[in-house]
């Protein structure tokens, strides 16, 4: 009798060990979030807001908290829902340390639309952030 209970546990225990294992290699393949480059960050903003991609978006956020995947999709959302296209992404002032994203673009009527976007760097990667710069 103790001996099936013995296997018992000692399966239930390798389970819960392979399960960890699994979770840690999970996040450890997570990419990082933002760019490498501000070119790169330039392209994959234009891309992922020309394409609708909530989760191409949601990987170029710098939004605290939480709930980036959900602002992410609802922002693709508004956007697919007013027809946007002709997406085109320009960083300033200076493009190689920007601190500024200009969106650009078409709504489904044809009137051109624009707004800035602030850009973060941290440990090498660039995002974009919906929050007013600090003085």
């Amino acid at each position: 009798m103790h001996i099936r209970r013995d296997v018992k546990v000692g399966l239930s225990i390798a389970a819960a060990v392979v399960w960890i294992g699994a979770v840690t290699l999970l996040i450890v393949q997570e990419p990082d979030p933002g760019a490498g480059s501000p070119g790169e960050l330039r392209d994959r903003l234009s891309a992922a807001l020309s394409g609708h991609d909530a989760d191409a978006f949601a990987g170029l956020l710098d939004y605290p908290g939480s709930g980036g995947d959900d602002f992410a999709k609802d922002y693709v959302t508004v956007l697919a829902d007013h027809g946007v296209h002709d997406v085109r992404v320009e960083l300033g002032p200076d493009a190689a340390a920007p601190v500024r994203a200009t969106v650009t673009g078409a709504l489904g009527d044809g009137r051109p639309f624009s707004y800035p976007l602030n850009v973060t760097s941290e440990d090498g990667r660039w995002t974009v952030a919906f929050t007013p710069p600090l003085p």
